[in-house]
């Protein structure tokens, strides 16, 4: 039977299922329960079943069949509507026959008032069976419903339908279906209220009546409005039977919106346990009905529905009134959830009651999103309906739904336990994976459940736990990344500002503490961060180089120097491609020393300090410091970065220095034996760094002699008068005729001793360019000549050699590179021509953002024809600087020089008293070269 009625609620779905449902409709062995349901399926089934009326007419006239089946099926033709009013006369025949059951009677009744205007023709017929008194009440009763149904066309009769309620000798059944019937013909029958309400006051009338009479003022909307009190008053009336209360309270709920301000008393009548249920349950209806007017009352209701002693129907009735004054919150609705764990769960598993609220629950919230989450978990719901994975969203959100619904359920003890119970389930789910970002929302849950001294606390606990281990790892890496990236960004901005050269990178303070002891050791350490601490000083790192006026197409690679240990001699680029290590270059004067450091620093992919030796007379770290503009405070971080090798150093000059800041070099160089150090210097008499290897530079030899002049050619002056072929003939002509065998031994070891210097070679060069034969002994002199010549013609005066002289003395004295330009500018003009290049320039930008530009000389063998100028003549001056300056390195040159320009007889007398110098101070190294030049004399 319930199959039956199901199939008649799908629709057009069980249209094609019709015949069956005939078949069954027709079988008489089926149960009669079946086949009434049948019958209703079919009067349910509309259009598709309208060609099966004919079958269905045919039951309702078979005397056979049982009354209820044929009544089932003349409700069902009444819901067929314009197919089935061709049988309007066979069903009015039916209603007719006296011999058929007063039940089916009253339904072919109810069927005519259900097939509208077709039927109004008949009504007298149906007026005269509600009138007449021998009919069975049912049938009278069905057809005054009929009549009440048939609409407009029934109002002219509503005077007899009022005297039947009048009638007190007519059956309590009738009255009260005559009365329905004038409240559903709507405003014909509102001049006929008072008589209806006059029957409702009446006490004396039945209940029944009165209750229909109660119901009916309810259904004749505005005209009945101004009797709301009289209604009212019925409805507070304790004396007043039950179902007349239960009618008026109706009937309120149905008048709208004159009938809202009688709310309160509505609501008290809900609130009354001494009211009957049945009348506080149409109490609760009537608020319903009254709609969003309520919705203040809420709490009451929601308060009722939480009273456990309360009837089940009553709170049923309430839940039904919420629906329909609104969409409940989640805050609202979980009171109505709690109905699913009643103190008697075995009651609620037997008569379903659970499922009724939990059903409340859903429909009262509209189906919203939060409470389909929450009955998923809570509320009883089956087990194999709650999720046994979950996805870290799905859990959230579960979370979040619970930690919402966890303030609403206390006082709701059942729920509330089980909610716990599914925050842990949710909380420990394996499949979830929690996020630290989900750490508040656990930790909340905690709280709630610690609170409580729930059991489930300490499984959310663990979860907690987890996350939080985690969650220090993540912050630590974190900061980690953030600080890093923080110092990244720094490295980066550090070349362009000195503020953050100063401030971060080269203060101790700022960089030990804030930078947590592991920046200072990457910057030390990794090869990239050390480039970018001395990028912005590279250009004053090289300055000391000259490389604006170094061609390294111009250097000779082919020189040699002799490897130590081995002593094996290899091209110097084979030797040393790169600083490893700490290496000593020894050479004579102008084999190359320095032309090979700055090949070096050119090439080099490093990052390199190029430091005179004299700079570093307070010491190397002191040295560099200067070059890094005075950022570089922090002498032991730069201490540091030396000694991981962050940085090469070279050191030209070693000789030029006096052994005080020798001492200083070797004692820098003997501490940092990591680092990657070259030093120069000529022969002398020293305790070179134990930790250096001494690579000594080779003269050259003869075949590499005229490589070394022809290589010169692109170096020349444009307006050489000697070029191309020319010159390589003039070189190889010269070269012949100075190493002819006839000379003497002593001059040709002196001839070989000069052309195998690279300076010397690169005058004679010069001097063959221009068509000069060069004298070898006299070749910086000869040089000087010819510029002075030059400067006589270009500034019509004499060049000033003296006072020139005397200021480069001064100038070495003091140990300055840079010529003084102010006072010589036109000697520095002439000592650079491109012909002579005695003298180089080089040109930057001061902190103004002015141009400055200085000279300093190409070679110290030029220089110190200059300073030999104040050394010559038999003054006392002279003479009294031949001894003064014996010690000092700088002058070293000098001397040489003397041994080839003075008097024979001078330079005897110099000769021993450099003799007895030596041997005093156990230095022979200018003596010995002294009497070497001096003996080809």
């Amino acid at each position: 039977g319930s199959a039956a009625s199901a199939l008649g609620n799908l629709g057009e779905a069980a249209t094609k299922y019709i015949p069956d449902i005939v078949n069954i409709l027709k079988d008489e062995k089926v149960d009669l329960n079946v086949r009434r349901s049948a019958a209703s399926a079919l009067g349910n089934l509309g259009e598709a079943a309208t060609k099966y009326i004919p079958d269905i007419v045919n039951i309702l006239k078979d005397e056979k069949v049982d009354s209820g089946v044929r009544g089932s099926a003349a409700s069902a033709l009444g819901n067929l509507g314009e197919a089935a009013t061709k049988y309007i006369p066979d069903i009015l025949n039916f209603l007719k026959d006296e011999k058929v059951d007063s039940n089916v009677r009253g339904s072919a009744a109810s069927a005519l008032g259900n097939l509208g205007e077709a039927a109004t023709k008949y009504i007298p017929d149906i007026l005269n069976f509600l009138k007449d008194e021998k009919v069975d009440k049912y049938v009278r009763g069905s057809a005054a419903s009929a009549l009440g149904n048939l609409g407009e066309a029934a109002t002219k009769y509503i005077p007899d339908i009022l005297n039947i309620l009048k009638d007190e000798k007519v059956d309590k059944y009738v009255r009260g279906s005559a009365a329905l019937a004038l409240g559903n013909l709507g405003e014909a029958a509102t001049k006929y209220i008072p008589d209806i309400l006059n029957i409702l006051k009446d006490e004396k009338v039945d209940s029944n009546v009165r209750g229909s009479a109660a119901s009916a003022l309810g259904n004749l909307g505005e005209a009945a409005t101004k009797y709301i009190p009289d209604i009212l008053n019925i409805l507070k009336d304790e004396k007043v039977d039950s179902y007349i209360r239960r009618s008026a309270a109706s009937a309120l709920g149905n008048l709208g919106e004159a009938a809202t301000k009688y709310i309160p008393d509505i609501v008290n009548i809900l609130k009354d346990e001494k009211v009957d249920s049945n009348v506080r349950g149409s109490a609760a209806l009537a608020l319903g009905n009254l709609g969003e007017a309520a919705t203040k009352y809420i709490p009451d209701i929601l308060n009722f529905l939480k009273d456990e002693k309360v009837d089940s129907s009553v709170r049923g009735s309430a839940a039904e009134a919420l629906e329909n004054i609104k969409q409940l919150k989640l805050e609202e609705v979980v009171v109505v959830l709690n109905y699913a764990y009643e103190p008697n769960q075995e009651r609620l598993k037997q008569n379903g009651d659970f499922e009724y609220w939990r059903f409340w629950t859903y429909f009262l919230s509209g189906g919203n999103d939060e409470v389909k989450t929450l009955l998923t978990w809570v509320g009883r719901p089956e087990r194999k309906a709650v999720p046994p994975k979950l996805t870290h969203e799905q859990g959230k959100k579960t979370l979040e739904v619970f930690l919402k619904a966890w303030e609403l359920t206390q006082g709701l003890t059942e729920l509330r336990e089980d909610l716990a119970k599914q925050i842990s389930e949710v909380a420990t789910n394996k499949s979830v994976t929690w996020k630290l970002d989900n750490l508040l929302l656990l930790q909340s849950h905690y709280n709630n459940l610690k609170q409580v001294n729930s059991t489930n606390a300490n499984a959310v606990q663990s979860v907690i736990d987890n996350l939080e281990v985690w969650r220090w790892f993540v912050r630590a890496r974190n900061t980690i990344l953030i600080h890093a990236a923080l110092w990244l960004a720094l490295i980066f901005a550090y070349p362009k500002f000195p503020q953050v050269q100063a401030i971060f990178f080269w203060n101790p303070w700022v960089r030990r503490i804030f930078g947590v002891g592991y920046v200072g050791f990457l910057l030390a350490w990794v090869p990239f961060l050390r480039r970018k601490l001395f990028e912005p000083f590279q250009p004053s790192l090289l300055a000391d180089a000259g490389l604006d006026n170094f061609n390294d197409q111009s250097y000779f690679p082919e020189s040699r120097v002799k490897i130590p240990i081995s002593e094996e001699i290899l091209p110097v680029t084979a030797a040393l491609p790169s600083i490893k290590g700490q290496i000593v270059l020894e050479g004579d004067s102008g084999l190359g020393k320095s032309m090979f450091l700055r090949h070096l620093v050119k090439n080099s992919q490093q990052i390199l300090v190029y430091l005179p030796a004299q700079k570093c007379h307070k010491g190397v770290i002191e040295a560099i410091q200067d070059k890094l503009h005075g950022q570089a405070q922090d002498a032991g971080f730069l201490k540091n970065l030396i000694y991981s090798g962050a940085i090469d150093i070279c050191i030209d000059g070693l000789n030029e220095v006096t052994a005080e800041t020798r001492a200083k070099i070797c004692q820098f160089v003997e501490s940092y034996f990591r680092g990657n150090i070259i030093m120069t210097t000529q022969p002398l008499e020293w305790t070179p760094p134990s930790t250096a290897k001494i690579y000594k530079l080779q003269p050259l030899e003869q075949q590499q002699i005229q490589e070394f002049l022809i290589s010169r050619q692109p170096r020349l002056p444009k307006d050489a008068q000697v070029q191309g072929a020319d010159y390589a003939k003039a070189c190889t002509n010269y070269l012949t005729e100075v190493f002819q065998q006839q000379q003497a031994k002593e001059e040709l070891n002196a001839v070989r001793r000069i052309l195998s210097n690279p300076m010397d070679l690169t005058v004679v060069a010069l001097m063959l360019s221009q068509g000069k034969q060069p004298n070898l002994f006299r070749l910086q002199e000869q040089q000087y000549n010819l510029m002075a010549a030059e400067y006589l013609k270009e500034w019509n005066q004499e060049f000033p050699l003296k006072k020139f002289s005397a200021a480069v003395y001064e100038m070495r004295l003091q140990d300055k590179q840079a010529l003084p330009a102010d006072e010589f500018y036109q000697v520095a003009m002439s000592l650079e021509d491109e012909k002579y290049k005695m003298v180089v320039s080089r040109q930057w930008q001061d902190e103004k953002g002015e141009a400055q530009k200085e000279w300093n000389f190409r070679h110290d063998k030029i220089m110190d024809f200059f300073l030999v100028q104040n050394f010559l003549g038999e003054t006392d001056t002279a003479e009294g600087l031949l001894l003064d300056r014996m010690g000092d390195p700088r002058f070293r040159g000098v001397y040489f020089l003397l041994a080839t320009l003075l008097e024979i007889d001078a330079a005897k007398k110099l000769r021993e008293e450099l003799i007895q110098y030596a041997a005093d101070t156990k230095d022979n190294t200018v003596s010995n070269t002294f009497v070497q030049l001096f003996r080809t004399r």
